[in-house]
């Protein structure tokens, strides 16, 4: 019999963190009300970190990602780790669908599917041009540059003609070992922020508004980014459900992350399938509903 129902899966510096700010104590909240929830259940619950080198992967039914926000800093461990741990239990969300999304050419496959994405052009590791000709070459103005594999707007930059030249340096740097992206500067971002669509086994539960500060791009709160509670239209809970639908298999969970483009139509930044901000802080019950879908499912 295995000791534990359910693993919550977290970063190792969240686990005691000595150092709390606005930020750690929003992970400590979110996985609080998860865990709160699945105990709720009668179900026996524990925090671990993925990368915890004593902890047996088999002694737990199941594990659910929600805090593993290191694993783009330490992405061949994470891989080893993937490789080692979906032989000893379950992965919420199913560990297939956890390696497409921790890559954003995802968003290509979500393209080829009918879903409006933001317009994207990769570039592949080792690809030996500037990075000037290539956005020359596309005749955008003002682009976003990030790797294909990141998180916390890790390595994503703002470029224009302007300031090209100044980030050649750290472009050579990046494309030698990783994979890129290129995306045209979305301008309502500033105006009209970014809203992320909660999703559970398929169903919209809430919307928050992410609005970058004043003179930045970034709506990350990590950034200085405001959240705001937000109403969402009918049209745009269809948009984000069919969004996930899209996936497959159905994710348990997703994050759905919405822009509206240059053309001013709703457009998908990102699909989040590993993502801990869930703003469960803000929709206890959706924590609930998630504890629900992992008993009656994977238990």
């Amino acid at each position: 019999m295995n000791k534990f129902d359910v693993v919550i899966l977290t970063a190792a510096r969240y686990l005691n963190p000595t150092t709390i700010n606005t930020y750690v104590q929003n992970i400590l909240k979110e996985e609080d009300l998860l865990k709160k929830a699945l105990q709720k259940k009668g179900l026996k619950v524990i925090r671990k970190a993925w990368s915890d080198p004593d902890f047996d992967w088999l002694t737990t039914t199941c594990a659910i990602f929600r805090n593993t926000w290191d694993y783009f800093d330490r992405f061949d461990e994470f891989q080893k780790w993937l490789d080692h741990v979906e032989t000893q239990t379950q992965l919420i969300n199913p560990v297939q669908q956890i390696r497409w999304n921790m890559d954003k050419h995802y968003l290509q496959d979500l393209k080829d599917k009918g879903i409006h994405v933001v317009e994207t052009v990769y570039i592949n590791k080792g690809d030996q041009r500037s990075l000037s000709s290539m956005i020359e070459g596309l005749g955008w103005k003002d682009v976003i540059l990030k790797p294909t594999v990141a998180g916390a707007a890790r390595h994503t930059y703002k470029l224009n003609p302007e300031n090209i030249a100044q980030h050649e340096a750290i472009f050579t740097e990046l494309i030698a070992r990783e994979d890129m992206m290129i995306q045209p500067f979305q301008h309502n971002i500033a105006a009209k922020g970014e809203v992320s669509f909660m999703v559970i086994g398929g169903s919209f539960t809430h919307a928050i508004l992410k609005k970058a500060k004043s003179g930045d791009f970034r709506v990350q709160d990590d950034f200085g980014g405001s959240v705001h509670n937000y109403k969402a239209s009918q049209e745009e809970i269809a948009f984000a459900e069919n969004v996930v639908k899209a996936c497959d298999p159905l994710p348990v969970y997703a994050r759905v992350d919405v822009m509206w483009d240059n053309e001013d139509k709703p457009a998908v930044s990102e699909v989040e399938l590993i993502e801990p901000e869930l703003w469960f802080r803000e929709c206890p019950e959706a924590a609930d509903l998630l504890a629900e879908k992992v008993l009656f499912e994977f238990l």
